[in-house]
């Protein structure tokens, strides 16, 4: 029989504004010296620092329950773990754990991390933060780990970022971070292997699934792999779903499928660039429908946020030798799409001038734009212009084929093709255009024209 061990019995008061760390910590202590157990969250809003779990342990909140989360710097310990990509001394997350096994957070509770303070601090006195933000949730090398019926809200960063953990299940969650929150992305996994994320509703303010495998300043370069996504809503965020940019260990073996996307400004969205390495295969996406994004489908490979982005090694449009700071996008498919009110453009695919985005398929997709698009970019790239209502544009790509794709109301050609190789376009059409457009353009362009087009 498993024990239970509620937080009540170890001093913790409901609604009392008393922070309650000490008496969770306790139960789970407790828990973990009978060689494991729940911790049960009764009804009531509790107020914590953060709390640092142990293996074999479930902490369950009950409906009702609330453990709202301090914004109290002094209340973090600070722990060694990843910051976008790279090992350092970071604020440990609200529910924290490394090297566990066997650790699941339960219930139909909401974890608040009341992030108001959090993101004024970050956006307006940044010299005030001692260490990177806390998480919500975030483990360091655990296995088999279970988040599964709760509520997330206010993440003051990120709201779940395993990192270099396995067998991981995130199942019937909630996520709602206001859609103006900075950094604060529904689910991270970085470098990890075997995760299933199903039947949760994401509404945040940043990448609303981000898959991650760390950058050329991760020492350690371990692939993130063998992940399905499935039967998921998600809203407004830079990406619905995003591959990278941190990609440096390399991201295969990803399945995507039964999604819905709303105002997301990207859907499908994969992005590096010279010097991060690492190659983004195997990946298949179908049976999805978006609304209102500014483009469905992104591959660039000149993206140019964070670190050394803006340097010439990263824009330069003329061809660098192959190394093994080469990043590689291939044999990607999307089946059975469709998007509608799309802003931007059809889709957007650019590979870099010696490495060419290659082996990419869409079938069955119907792309339609919006009546009244509003301009912006379809992904971050040095001298890109905004676009509106622009049908797929394609940039250094090989092995590309088309069946059955359909792109209505747009301006200029359905298809512009620009150093393109094996491009096959099979029952494809143009609808429904205020003036008789194009349905394909090839160009052949120097990379030093392209700089100067820049």
């Amino acid at each position: 029989m498993q024990l239970v061990y509620n937080i009540a019995d170890f001093g913790a008061q409901r609604d009392s504004g008393v922070l309650v760390t000490s008496a969770i910590n306790e139960a789970i202590a407790a828990a973990s010296e009978a060689g494991g157990g729940t911790v049960y969250v009764p009804a009531g809003r509790f107020l914590s620092g953060a709390i640092i779990l142990k293996s074999n342990i479930e902490l369950h909140l009950s409906p009702g329950a609330v453990l709202s989360f301090s914004t109290d710097q002094a209340d973090y310990p600070v722990v060694e773990s990843r910051w976008e990509g790279v090992r350092q001394q970071v604020y440990a997350s609200c529910i924290y754990g490394s090297d566990l096994v066997n650790i699941s957070i339960t219930g139909s509770g909401t974890l608040d991390g009341n992030g108001g303070p959090w993101w004024d601090v970050f956006r307006n006195r940044r010299e005030e933060l001692a260490f990177p933000r806390p998480k919500l949730i975030s483990f360091d090398r655990c296995s088999r780990v279970t988040i599964k019926d709760v509520t997330l809200q206010s993440s003051p960063s990120w709201t779940v970022n395993p990192i270099e953990c396995s067998n991981i299940t995130v199942d019937n969650v909630s996520i709602v971070n206001p859609a103006d929150s900075p950094n604060t992305d529904g689910i991270d996994p970085e470098s990890c292997n075997g995760v299933r994320i199903s039947n949760c509703s994401i509404d945040v303010g940043d990448d609303c699934i981000a898959i991650k495998a760390g950058t050329e300043d991760t020492a350690e370069r371990i692939a993130c792999e063998n992940i399905t996504i499935t039967n998921c809503t998600m809203a407004h965020g830079h990406g619905a779903v995003v591959l990278g940019s941190e990609m440096s260990g390399d991201i295969r073996n990803v399945v995507i499928s039964n999604c819905i996307f709303k105002e997301t400004d990207r859907g499908i969205r994969m992005k590096s660039r010279r010097g991060r390495g690492g190659t983004v295969e195997d990946i298949r996406i179908s049976n999805i429908v978006m609304d209102h994004v500014l483009c469905p489908f992104t591959m660039n490979l000149y993206y140019f946020c964070g670190p050394r982005g803006k340097e010439k090694y990263v824009w330069d449009k003329n061809p660098y030798p192959v190394t093994e700071e080469t990043p590689c996008f291939r044999r990607v498919h999307f089946a059975n799409i469709t998007a509608r009110n799309v802003h931007a453009a059809a889709g957007f695919l650019y590979g870099l001038a010696e490495q060419y985005v290659s082996e990419v398929t869409f079938s069955n997709v119907d792309i339609s734009m919006a009546e009244n698009a509003v301009p912006g970019h379809p992904d971050m790239m040095t001298g890109m212009e905004d676009m509106h209502n622009r049908g797929f544009y394609l940039g250094n790509v090989r092995d590309v084929k088309f069946h059955q794709v359909t792109v209505e109301n747009h301006e200029g050609p359905a298809f512009y093709i620009e150093n393109g190789e094996e491009v096959e376009l099979v029952s494809c059409q143009s609808r429904n255009t205020r003036k008789p457009e194009q349905l394909e353009e090839r160009v052949t362009l120097a990379g030093t024209d392209l700089n100067l087009k820049g």
